[in-house]
């Protein structure tokens, strides 16, 4: 008959401290992952760790801490767009693998079209110790409201103007603008065409200014000037739009390579020829600006880096640190065949 071995205890951080040799606040400091510990301590627990098995209880843990040891990633768009745009892939890579080396947990929010407040009900609810948003639109100002109760840091500028703490991760839009339309000027085009952002967003706003400033310090006059919402389609529509109304031009800037991929196309399919007739830049080197027809000239951005950067930031607020307010990142001109 056989019998059951008695099952071994379950490894304790007083047990822990008792095989390290060390207190059980010392165990408790580097299983919190605190630097106040010396070399030779911190080598003992985790040697004692080893060997007992010990894994943290962290649910007990983020209950005494009072947190939920999560994050959430909030993007206030349709779930259509948010597939369909690389961009907001990019950054939720980042941010996953900067929150994988961490003791928290990325939750991944789309707002949804029929109850735009479900989302804001949930990060209000304690569900998550802080957020990050995404692709922030001016109507959006339950987000603002948020800031004050919930640590946030947004992607991109807020078009918010009355928080008083707001953590921005974002390049510089006019300057980047602004050197994709140098770009098009350099090549001795006068009469330059934009199809601009959309109007609610900073970085629709900011690469319009940026163009502006360019055009301006040229000595020039913008040709046109159309709003687009950073597809493909609305830069198509918006192309074909131009052509049929006789617009001259023979320089464009679109302020996305989506839209830069689409008005490509609607040139293509009038005849005109990129850059013989029409030289055309961009912002953001993603796989819309590689694969175009010539491929775009662009402002690179990088966005797995910036979602990397906005998740270090946030679990840096919740822990009590002090971040930036804002963080500018570097761009990158990418030359191709397009201007």
């Amino acid at each position: 008959m056989s019998t059951q071995e008695p099952r071994k205890p379950q490894a304790t951080l007083e047990l822990v401290a008792q095989r390290a040799g060390v207190s059980r606040a010392t165990v408790s400091r580097v299983v919190n992952g605190s630097d106040r510990v010396k070399a030779d301590a911190r080598k003992a627990v985790e040697q004692a760790i080893r060997e007992l098995n010990y894994v943290p209880n962290r649910a007990a843990r983020s209950l005494a801490q009072g947190r939920t040891n999560s994050i959430a990633l909030v993007v206030p768009e349709n779930t259509a767009k948010f597939f369909a745009d690389p961009y907001f892939a990019k950054v939720v890579q980042g941010a996953a693998q900067y929150v994988a080396g961490t003791e928290f947990m990325l939750t991944l929010l789309l707002s949804t079209e029929s109850d735009p407040a479900k989302t804001t009900r949930y990060l209000q609810g304690g569900n998550v110790d802080g957020a990050l948003v995404l692709s922030h639109h001016a109507a959006d100002r339950s987000y603002a409201d948020l800031g004050s109760l919930l640590p946030m840091v947004y992607g991109g500028r807020t078009m918010s103007t009355d928080q008083n703490e707001i953590y921005v991760v974002d390049i510089d839009n006019i300057a980047a603008a602004r050197q994709a339309t140098e770009v098009i000027i350099a090549q001795g085009r006068t009469k330059l065409a934009m199809i601009a952002g959309p109007q609610d967003m900073g970085a629709g706003l900011d690469r319009l200014t940026g163009f502006q400033q360019a055009v301006r310090n040229a000595g020039l006059e913008p040709a046109a000037v159309e709003i687009g919402d950073f597809t493909p389609a609305s830069g198509h529509q918006i192309m074909q739009r131009l052509i049929g109304n006789n617009v001259d031009f023979d320089g464009l800037f679109t302020a996305s390579a989506q839209m830069g991929f689409g008005a490509l196309q609607a040139l293509a399919e009038a005849g005109i020829k990129v850059p013989e007739d029409v030289s055309v830049t961009a912002v953001d080197d993603d796989s819309f600006a590689r694969s175009s027809t010539p491929p775009l000239t662009t402002i690179a951005q990088f966005p797995e880096r910036q979602g990397e950067i906005m998740a270090e930031l946030l679990i840096k607020r919740i822990q009590g640190e002090q971040v930036p307010e804002w963080s500018i990142m570097d761009t990158q001109l990418v030359l191709r065949d397009s201007h």
